[in-house]
């Protein structure tokens, strides 16, 4: 059984002491490839790096989260351009409107997430977006591009009904995460996870953020890390009434066809 985790802050200094084994790990857990999350100007060269050093496993995003939007300057946009020239580079983002947090401006927010919508148009590249309790302005943004913008999916959904439906209206991908695990906030997913066509439906863990709280037995320090991505698929699985395999087949053959990931 093939998996692929379409997003892993691979980067993140929690994996500084044990990365190899990590990677081990969710090789030997079933992922065959794994996408790592660019969100920064520090982060987004360092996940390219990490994809370079394991061809054809590894594969980087690069783009600037909402939380550090205003850092995005034009000399950030060329930085961002330069990176998504790279083969290894196969999505913008991640990008998009957090205004739960509220760590940038809300302009700023808005013209950092402009620009990068603007280099998706430019590259063909997909995007790999964010939006949190910022849904309006959110769609706002992205139907100011209708008609031009290249493939896209709401990484880490765990937004309501409506805007699930408001997203695949535009055809547009859904990730799903360990969130679907947490009874607290997560519920409503499993509810939602059956409505999402297989040709839409991508899986992630967001490590090392996102711990599946049933996952057992649980790591003592808390830390998700790809090799979880099989505990996600199942649990998604359940709730769609599907045997693992072929929600591990469908998303795995989602992924590729998305990122344009080579078959493993």
């Amino acid at each position: 059984m093939q998996l692929i985790d379409i997003g892993a802050n691979l980067t993140h200094e929690a994996f500084d002491r044990d990365r190899d084994a990590v990677l081990q790990r969710a090789r030997a857990a079933g992922v065959a490839q794994l996408v790592v999350t660019g969100a920064s100007r520090e982060h987004s060269p360092r996940a390219l790096e990490l994809a370079r050093a394991h061809p054809g496993f590894l594969f980087a995003t690069a783009g600037v989260h909402p939380h550090h939007a205003s850092e995005y300057t034009a000399e950030c946009d060329a930085q961002m351009r330069m990176l998504l020239a790279q083969p290894e580079v196969v999505a913008v983002g991640e990008c998009g409107l957090d205004y739960h947090r509220d760590l940038s401006p809300r302009p700023a927010q808005r013209r950092a997430f402009e620009h990068q919508l603007q280099s998706a148009v430019d590259t063909g590249k997909p995007l790999f977006l964010h939006q949190r309790e910022a849904h309006a302005d959110f769609m706002a943004m992205m139907k100011q591009f209708d008609g031009q913008l290249p493939a896209a999916v709401v990484h880490c959904f765990t937004g309501t009904g409506q805007e699930l439906f408001d997203y695949l209206d535009q055809d547009w991908h859904i990730g799903i995460t360990g969130w679907l695990c947490d009874e607290r906030r997560g519920a409503h997913l499993r509810t939602l996870v059956p409505h999402i066509p297989a040709h839409r439906l991508m899986l992630e863990t967001d490590a090392p953020y996102l711990l599946p709280r049933t996952l057992k037995p649980m790591p003592k320090d808390r830390r998700n890390e790809p090799a979880f991505l099989a505990h996600i698929a199942g649990e998604v699985a359940r709730e769609r009434g599907e045997e693992p395999a072929v929600t591990a087949a469908s998303t795995t053959h989602t992924a590729r066809a998305f990122f344009g990931l080579p078959v493993a």
